[in-house]
């Protein structure tokens, strides 16, 4: 029996664990590839990187490369250097990267240059505004991949209007919903206990997550946004699972403590953070993913920022750009809770469950065919 191509599947940060989990357990079950997991250590937590690989049913890695934390320049630089042997010594048929974390930009790098195809899940996502680091990351990972998979719509179209070839692009859904409507039974049933454990049980709250430079690294903006949101905690509960670079943020401001209902939470496993999710009346945020997830749970979403990425969220789901400026939150926030919940319009095309699916029939063609 002839040997099976290998295909190596890089993961760095946690949105990465949750968009690959889906397709490596598709390409398992498949059986057409030898699959080889590399965790770059890019979010260096042991113990919440056990929980999500325990909560998403993920294999241990294979390697771990032990990036950890450091400048974009440091964290590239490292996992060129400690993945180029990797990839030497096994030779993969293909290279499968997630997102637009710096660990998909530095192993998209690392292939390309030893003439190893790289195919990128999460492509064509654009904000336009180069001031974010993951936009490079993105703009980068897609010019160097040979094959394409797309979540939206948009994402087709900023391809094709930067050259890249038909063929390359495959319209496949989204693999972060997968995760989600794999797991969202389970994380329901650790809703009660998690409610009751946090004092909001039988109560509307809102859940906060912040970590863009844009609203963290500047003292006098984090003061003002913490200000607004010790304001909204007089209304509901503000549940505020706190990243670790925010938290470091918050500390050298003296912004660590929250006051009144605003609760700062230590970071959360992916079944606890997405029964969070589920029940709550109302999400703010900065992240990309998050306006995904709440767009299918039909949680309404205030992302704090100018821009987005994922312009279906918008015209499909429940989220709104309100920008950063305190007293715009606070409006937008008062707006939502006086309104009923609301519910999107329609679910994105191809956001059903099945994108993994999809890949691995695509890899399967191009690669193992």
């Amino acid at each position: 029996m002839a040997e099976r191509p290998r295909l190596l599947l890089v993961v760095g940060a946690r949105p990465n664990f949750v968009k690959a989990a889906p397709v490596h357990r598709r390409a398992a079950a498949s059986g057409s590839f030898a699959l080889t997991l590399v965790h770059t250590g890019q979010h260096y937590d042991d113990r919440l990187s056990r929980d999500f690989f325990r909560d998403l049913e993920m294999p241990e890695p294979d390697l771990h490369l032990e990036v950890g934390s450091g400048t974009h320049a440091e964290q590239t630089a490292l996992v060129m250097r400690r993945l180029e042997p990797v990839l030497a010594e096994l030779e993969p048929a293909a290279v499968l990267v997630f997102g637009d974390v710096n660990s998909t930009v530095a192993a998209a790098l690392t292939a390309a240059k030893l003439q190893i195809p790289v195919a990128h899940v999460e492509a064509g996502l654009r904000s336009f505004d180069r001031s974010m680091p993951e936009e490079i990351n993105r703009v980068v990972t897609d010019a160097l991949s040979e094959v394409l998979f797309t979540t939206e719509e948009s994402g087709n179209e900023n391809l094709a209007r930067e050259g890249a070839a038909a063929e390359r692009v495959h319209f496949v859904g989204n693999t972060m919903v997968d995760s989600l409507r794999h797991h969202l039974d389970q994380a329901r049933r650790l809703r009660p206990d998690l409610a009751a454990r946090l004092g909001c049980a039988g109560r509307d709250y809102a859940v906060l997550t912040l970590h863009r430079p844009s609203n963290v690294d500047d003292a006098a903006t984090l003061g003002e946004l913490c200000r607004a949101f010790n304001r909204l905690a007089r209304r509901l509960p503000v549940l505020f699972p706190v990243h670790p670079r925010t938290r470091a943020r918050l500390e050298a401001a003296g912004l660590a403590a929250g006051e009144g209902e605003l609760r700062l939470l230590g970071p959360l496993a992916y079944l606890e953070f997405l029964a969070l999710l589920d029940g709550a009346r109302l999400v703010l945020t900065d992240s990309g993913g998050i306006q995904e997830e709440t767009t299918v749970l039909g949680v309404d979403c205030l992302t704090l920022r100018d821009n987005t990425e994922r312009p279906v969220t918008l015209t499909h789901g429940t989220n709104r750009l309100i920008g950063s400026r305190p007293e715009a939150v606070l409006a937008a926030a008062e707006q939502a809770l006086a309104e009923p919940r609301r519910e999107g319009p329609s679910t994105p095309p191809l956001w059903d469950g099945r994108a993994a699916e999809r890949i691995v029939e695509v890899l399967t063609a191009r690669f193992a065919g």
